[in-house]
């Protein structure tokens, strides 16, 4: 038996889960939580086969989340589920230890392939998702500008791309407006852009927001 422990911030989002969950025999959900902290929380008290991570929760980056959890358990596979398209940050998740990574627009029968496959120790990435990877391990050498920023700093790219202002940053990463804008300015410095449009337009032209 496959026990999951599903991280999301919304209701709706796990209970979902769990209904899909409930109509397979080998997967149970074995706990829930709501927040960064209670995934580290769970995780660390109880055994779980595989964590089902939203990146995007109170409390934190899902992405500092997943490093953090990889960290204190590098043999619990996590398996990503996002709102986010894969263009923002599937790779940035493989790349700090995720097993997988999958959109919740995908379909249930895939999620529940996708759990399987990662609890067995393998890596589940969807076939557009693979071959961006073999597009990137093409381009390595020449990285484009966004690929130079910290995970953080990708973080508040995106989201001031979106067209949130400096306070709704703020709230969503749980970081002082006076950080957030000394990331802003950072992004702008390694981006070599003086302003939001820019970053707005660059965001748009290579698929990091819709």
């Amino acid at each position: 038996m496959t026990r999951v422990l599903v991280a999301d911030d919304h209701p709706v989002v796990r209970q979902g889960i769990k209904q899909v969950l409930a109509e397979t025999p080998d997967i149970i959900v074995a706990g829930e939580v709501s927040d960064a902290q209670g995934v580290l929380d769970q995780a660390t008290k109880n055994d779980y086969d595989v964590v089902l991570l939203d990146i995007s929760m109170p409390g934190g980056g899902g992405l500092d989340i997943l490093g953090k959890l990889k960290s204190l358990k590098p043999r619990l596979p996590v398996l990503v589920l996002s709102m986010h398209p894969e263009e923002q940050y599937a790779v940035r998740a493989l790349k700090l230890g995720a097993a997988g990574y999958l959109t919740k627009e995908s379909a249930p029968d895939e999620l529940v392939a996708a759990i399987r496959k990662v609890s067995t120790g393998h890596k589940y990435v969807s076939s557009s998702l693979a071959e961006k990877l073999a597009l990137q391990l093409e381009t390595d050498v020449q990285k484009l500008p966004h690929e130079t920023l910290s995970h953080r700093e990708y973080q508040v790219m995106v989201l001031v791309a979106s067209g949130k202002t400096m306070k709704e940053v703020a709230a969503e990463l749980a970081l002082s407006i006076k950080t957030v804008s000394t990331y802003r300015s950072r992004i702008l410095e390694k981006m070599r852009m003086s302003n939001n449009a820019q970053l707005i337009s660059y965001a748009i032209r290579n698929s990091l927001v819709r």
